[in-house]
This record gives structure tokens, C-alpha cells and sequence, in this order.
């Protein structure tokens, strides 16, 4: 008969089982710090990449805000010279040139702002980079601003299109209005249509009003630059971005 040996198995102490536990323990801790330090860097690094690509967003936001007043107060200048030709009698009045003030009149310049590094930040607000830093409210605040300078650019819009546009319906010629508008060539001649003195004087009013908004455009244009060099500034100095 065969007598079968089992091996003996060496039991393990108390002090073993802590080891191994505790070994086993650091190896997971290990992993997870260094996973954490992965995740941070490449957040980092991403985070890096979207401030620096709204830097540059900023920079062209602001340099179309400088050309946005630049034009805005040339127009105010010219939509004065044609307010006061409207103060004048009618029969004083150089026709030709009031033409040319009007279509110039008819005119407006609009501010689109570079939104690819803004919204790519909002989406990823979560990250440690953005999480523990300001840039939400300086964010939320040149939105806000833009905001409101889009609604001033829309009531500009209609302003023009209701009361130049009615001018041009109500007083040009056909042969003035194709000039300028489908050969877009100078006006031909002095001819106006159904103009009288009361024309005037409520296209003056008109006028005033345009030239009211146009004021406040510049002024949000002003406040939304502003808003922008803050951001731009917080930016460049909380991620350490040079020029």
C-alpha cells in the first residue's frame, strides 16, 4: 500500500500577513499617485495650450475693438456733418453731397469675438487648472459685456434699416440708387424725390438717434476692451504665459 507524503506548508506569522498587506497597499498607492501625476501634467499641459490659444483670441478681440472705435468715430464726425446740412433751408442745400452723407450714413461695423478658447475652457472648467482659478468669473464677465454689446449693434441695425432705408425709398432716384448700390459708383446727380422741409427735419431727428447708439457703441466698444485686457492680463500672469 502506498502511504501518500502531503507537503508541509509553511505556515506564515502574523507579522508576514501585515507585510504583504502593507506591501500590496503601497504598490496600489503607488500607482494611483503616479496615475494622479500623469493626469496632472497632461491636464496641465492642455490647460497651457487653451490660455495661451485665448491669449491670442484676446489680442484679436481687442484689435478689432480698436478698429471697431476708430470706425464708429469717424462715422459719428460724418453723420455731424450731415445733421447740420439737414438744419439747413432746402434750397441751400448741396443735394449731391446729402446723398453721399446718407449712404455713407448707412453704414455699421460689427464686433464678432473670438469664442474658440473660451468655450473649449468652459467645457473643461472641471480641471484642477481652471477649477482653482478665477478665470470663470473674468469669463462670464467679457461674455456678459459682449452680450450686451450685441444687442446695441442689433438695435443700430434696425435703426438703419428702418430710417435710412425709408430716406432712400422715400426720397432717391432710381438712377442714384443703382448707381451706388448695384454699379457701386458715385452719385450721379443733385435729383431728389418728394423732398421737402419737413423730410428734413425728421431725418435730422433719425439721425440724432443713430447717432445716439453709435455713441453708446463706442462706449461699450470702450468697456468690452476693458473686459478683455483683464481676462487677458489674469491669464498671462495665473499660467505664467509670455509674449
Amino acid at each position: 500500500m502506498e502511504v501518500h507524503h502531503h507537503p508541509e506548508v509553511e505556515k506564515k506569522g502574523f507579522k508576514e500577513y501585515i507585510l504583504e498587506g502593507l506591501m500590496i497597499f503601497m504598490a496600489v498607492m503607488m500607482g494611483f499617485i503616479a496615475e494622479s501625476v500623469r493626469e496632472n501634467i497632461t491636464n496641465g499641459e492642455h490647460a497651457k495650450k487653451l490660455t495661451m490659444q485665448l491669449v491670442r483670441d484676446l489680442q484679436t478681440d481687442t484689435s478689432s475693438l480698436n478698429e471697431n472705435i476708430a470706425y464708429e468715430r469717424a462715422m459719428g464726425k460724418k453723420n455731424d456733418t450731415l445733421f447740420d446740412i439737414l438744419q439747413q433751408p432746402m434750397d441751400k442745400i448741396d443735394k449731391k453731397k446729402l446723398q453721399e452723407l446718407v449712404l455713407k450714413a448707412y453704414n455699421l461695423k460689427l464686433f464678432y469675438p473670438s469664442l474658440g478658447a473660451i468655450t473649449a475652457i468652459k467645457n473643461e472648467l472641471h480641471i484642477k487648472q481652471f477649477a482653482d482659478s478665477k478665470i470663470a468669473m473674468y469669463i462670464t464677465a467679457y461674455e456678459d459685456r459682449a452680450k450686451v454689446l450685441k444687442e446695441l449693434e442689433d438695435v443700430q441695425k434696425h435703426n438703419l434699416s428702418t430710417y435710412v432705408e425709408d430716406f432712400f425709398k422715400d426720397h432717391f432716384t432710381p438712377v442714384n440708387m443703382k448707381s451706388a448700390f448695384i454699379d457701386e459708383k458715385p452719385i450721379v446727380n443733385g435729383d431728389l424725390r418728394n423732398l421737402d422741409q419737413n423730410s428734413l427735419t425728421r431725418f435730422s431727428i433719425e439721425l440724432a438717434l443713430i447717432q445716439g447708439f453709435n455713441s453708446d457703441l463706442i462706449s461699450y466698444d470702450k468697456k468690452l476692451k476693458a473686459n478683455a485686457i483683464d481676462l487677458l492680463n489674469y491669464v498671462k500672469k495665473q499660467y505664467d504665459i509670455e509674449e
